[in-house]
This record gives structure tokens, C-alpha cells and sequence, in this order.
């Protein structure tokens, strides 16, 4: 199985790979991010706009592959609720990472693009911080796996892409003493030019 997938996409690229819309370029944009803790001691706040830059490579013509290479930095606060232990707490997630969309789509009316695909993260750099300082028993895993899905608008080299990402595995294990099923959620708007 794995060597019939491999093999048409060989010949997807081949075929396609040539075409007017094909091209490499470099992209830039925001996320719009809410931690989502799946822990009712966690209370998400409001959602934290972060930014991510790389590049982009497009293969095909009405179908197509977009794989991505983004340094991409999000953030989200939340508040831990300690019932019997003297209130709560704020805290502010950062989180850097390398990020790694393949998204597989078509397009429609020669300008418009539908999209969906997965995307790993790597992760950089991540902390917690508290209102004092950098907490430092907190287990971030190494990589993580998600999903996008949107929509494009394409005029000339200009690329115009607003999807929205979701979480398929944790993003960390612990805060401290507790467990957390945390989810990235965020809504992302991308520009990018294709060089060539």
C-alpha cells in the first residue's frame, strides 16, 4: 500500500509538477490561539495572537500539494483554580516551533483553492510563565501532530490563505501536579508571494 501511494504521488508531481500554478515562494501571517486544557481546574482566557514566517512550495495545477517549513510562535493564558488552596493562578503559555503543513487541495474558478491537510509542529522553545517567574515543572513533548483545513484566494503571485488548525496529540503532558490534555486551536490568515 505504501508503494502505490508513494508511487502516484511520483506521478501526481510529475505530471502536474510543471504546471503555470506550481511555484516556490515565502509566506507570513497571524493565528489567532486558544489553549483548550481539557481539565476543569484549567480555565482558558482569551485567545493570544501570534505569528509564524517561512516558506512554501505549490505542486499542480487544479490539484494540488502545498507543503509549508513556518517558524511559527503562538501564545495563550489560562488560569489554574486550586479550590481550598487560596484561589487561583495566571499563567501565559509560549510556545516556538517549527511547524509542517502538507495541505492537499483543489482549485475552483482558476483563483479560489479549498484545503485540508495534517501538520506537525517541532518543537523550539515553549514556557510557562506565572506572574513571578518561568514555572519549570512542566513536560513539553518534543513533536506533535495536527490538522488544517481552509481556503485560498490566488491573485498572480499573491497567495491569500485563512485556515484552522487542530490539535491530534498533546502538547504537554503536566502542568505541575496536573495532568492536562491540552489543545492548540487557532485560527490562521497567511500571505504569501511566489518567487518562482
Amino acid at each position: 500500500m505504501k508503494k502505490l501511494i508513494f508511487a502516484f504521488l511520483l506521478l501526481f508531481l510529475a505530471v502536474e509538477g510543471y504546471s503555470q500554478n506550481s511555484g516556490f515562494g515565502i509566506k507570513a501571517g497571524l493565528s489567532s490561539t486558544k489553549v483548550d486544557f481539557k481539565n476543569e481546574q484549567i480555565v482558558p482566557n482569551d485567545a493570544q495572537t501570534g505569528y509564524h514566517v517561512g516558506i512554501f512550495g505549490r505542486f499542480g495545477n487544479s490539484l494540488y500539494i502545498q507543503p509549508e517549513l513556518l517558524f511559527t510562535q503562538t501564545s495563550g493564558g489560562f488560569t489554574i483554580n486550586s479550590p481550598g488552596e487560596g484561589g487561583s493562578e495566571k499563567f501565559k503559555a509560549n510556545f516556538n516551533r517549527l511547524d509542517i503543513p502538507v495541505m492537499v487541495g483543489f482549485r475552483m474558478f482558476k483563483i479560489i483553492r479549498l484545503m485540508a491537510g495534517p501538520i506537525a509542529s517541532i518543537n523550539i522553545n515553549s514556557e510557562i510563565k506565572d506572574a513571578v517567574d518561568t514555572v519549570q515543572d512542566v513536560d513539553f513533548n518534543s513533536s506533535t501532530l495536527g490538522y488544517q483545513a481552509g481556503l485560498g484566494v490566488d491573485i498572480g503571485n499573491l497567495s491569500v490563505d485563512a485556515k484552522y488548525e487542530g490539535g491530534l496529540s498533546s502538547v504537554t503532558e503536566n502542568i505541575g501536579s496536573f495532568t492536562t490534555d491540552n489543545r492548540i486551536n487557532q485560527w490562521v490568515l497567511s500571505v504569501g508571494f511566489k518567487l518562482f
